[in-house]
């Protein structure tokens, strides 16, 4: 298994600490650009998975603001990993990572309960900007 925990127990409502990110994505690569990205810019990685068995398996355990998935992973792909999140958590935070081509199951990721996409490759900006808009209500800057 490809899954990176750390647990942060001590967060509370309406505290001023960081978001806090799961990042799923097939790609150590991905995942490191997209983890120093957000880390250098307030977010608070506290998990990782390579697959969206371990996406759903993690989400559960550690209950992150946002969860970012890509959409195309082995053992499971990120739209079927976003169903079982959504039908665990209806008020889950996630940002689909798509590539081009991709536009039918961007699509679905929406119909399930996405709320974002961040294209590869990354534009830092873009990326901070989606990720931000998520959790803007209870992380005010």
């Amino acid at each position: 298994m490809d899954i990176r925990v750390q647990v942060n127990t001590s967060r509370s409502e309406g505290s001023d600490e960081k978001p806090t990110v799961v990042i799923v994505d097939d790609s150590g690569w991905s995942r490191t650009i997209l983890r120093n990205l957000l880390e250098k810019n307030g977010f608070a990685i506290i998990g990782e998975a390579g697959d969206g068995k371990e996406a759903v398996e993690v989400y559960k355990k550690l209950n992150p603001d946002i969860i970012t998935l890509d959409i195309t992973m082995p053992v499971m792909d990120g739209i079927d990993a976003l169903r079982q999140i959504m039908e665990y958590d209806k008020n889950a935070k996630a940002a689909m990572i798509t590539s081009a081509g991709q536009r039918s199951k961007v699509l679905e990721s929406l119909k399930l309960g996405a709320e974002k996409f961040i294209t590869k490759p990354f534009d830092p900006n873009l990326v901070l900007k989606e990720l931000k808009s998520l959790v803007k209500e209870s992380f005010p800057e």
